[in-house]
């Protein structure tokens, strides 16, 4: 019994401190959420403040919008529409980078109102471009799936460093920070404040693509696909050959059956010389395979720039929030008049107070 005694006053202790530890954590809860209450009921009585200075002056309030929004309208009625087409595309052998390129080129002529170098690069024998009427060029990423984003994602990784190997890029990552040089597919995007001019600017667009970069590149190409189907057809000779051959030792095996049949110092059995003739034939489909393969590619890539999809003859009407002046003014007025009451309630408290 001493020994129980002796521990009571250490339990007691103990439970002291947890009660007032538990009391300690629910006044931080009170004194945190009485303070998110007041901060809530300080926005809710601003809030009612500025609607009550409303529903008392609705009618000037109702007026100023009036105004502002015909204001807006008149403005808006006095720009000239502005119309967008676009082209789709699928660059090869790097003229992506020089499209880019120019695409910046165009825009930063048609910002310093140079019509003659637009004239030079737009104009042809058959059409007279008004370059004046162009606004801006956009080249954005083309349409894709998300199976080819996953194609493209597996073609990253299978070119990425070995070093990165133990730190892995992620598909989220990868996409995210996906730039406009990685699409196969680029949307060309034309503005101008005609709506029919876009047909014409097609062929200042498609030689916007080739450089010396992207020639020296197709060059290189063409001759490692005529090297390769060389290579591939001179393999088939070959097998051609072999098979005439092994067609020549068919017959004797059978002039001659269960016997074996001498090929220079070699002697063949009628199994094996039907085996030889098997494996040349898949030899043989396996070569046209990939040489139908290099053919493909030589007719798929034989420009810089396939146009999938190519301008419209008249473009669409762009509708920017940015320029809806009929919302902007009177939203616009709505907040100044509740800047002002803010202000004019502040130069009250500051006039009124008393230290």
């Amino acid at each position: 019994m001493s020994e129980i005694d002796k521990q009571d006053p250490k339990s007691n202790t103990e439970e002291v401190d947890l009660v007032v530890f538990f009391n300690l954590i629910g006044n931080a809860f009170t004194r945190f959420f009485n303070f998110i209450g007041r901060i809530l009921k300080s926005i809710l009585s601003f809030i009612i403040s500025i609607l009550k200075v409303i529903i008392s002056f609705w009618k000037p309030v109702f007026i100023i919008l009036i105004v502002f929004a015909g204001l807006g309208y008149m403005l808006e009625r006095t720009n000239k529409p502005i119309y967008s087409s676009e082209m789709l595309v699928e660059p090869y052998f790097g003229s992506k980078y020089q499209l880019v390129s120019n695409i910046n080129y165009f825009n930063a002529l048609i910002a310093n109102k140079d019509y003659n170098a637009l004239n030079t690069i737009f104009d042809n024998d058959s059409t007279d471009v008004e370059v004046n009427k162009l606004t801006a060029f956009r080249i954005e990423p083309g349409p894709e799936s998300e199976n080819d984003k996953y194609l493209a994602y597996q073609a990253f990784m299978v070119q990425l460093d070995s070093t990165r190997s133990t730190d892995p890029i992620s598909y989220d990552v990868f996409v995210d920070n996906r730039s406009i040089y990685t699409s196969n597919l680029l949307t060309i995007v034309a503005e101008s404040s005609k709506k029919d001019i876009f047909k014409d600017l097609e062929s200042g667009i498609s030689s916007a693509f080739s450089n010396a970069f992207s020639n020296a590149k197709k060059i290189k190409e063409e001759k490692l696909y005529a090297l390769q189907r060389d290579n591939i057809q001179e393999n088939l000779n070959e097998v051609d050959s072999l098979q005439r051959v092994y067609i020549n030792l068919l017959r004797e095996e059978a002039e001659r059956p269960n016997q074996e049949v001498k090929l220079g110092a070699l002697s063949l059995s009628p199994e094996r010389s039907s085996t030889r003739e098997y494996e040349l034939l898949e030899k043989e489909i396996a070569l046209r395979a990939d040489l139908q393969e290099i053919e493909e590619k030589i007719i798929s890539k034989d420009v810089f720039v396939d146009v999938i999809s190519t301008f419209q003859s008249i473009g669409n009407r762009v509708n920017k929030i940015s320029e809806k002046y009929t919302i902007i003014f009177p939203l616009a007025a709505f907040v100044f008049l509740c800047l002002g009451f803010v202000i004019n309630r502040v130069v009250i408290f500051v006039n009124n107070y008393k230290e």
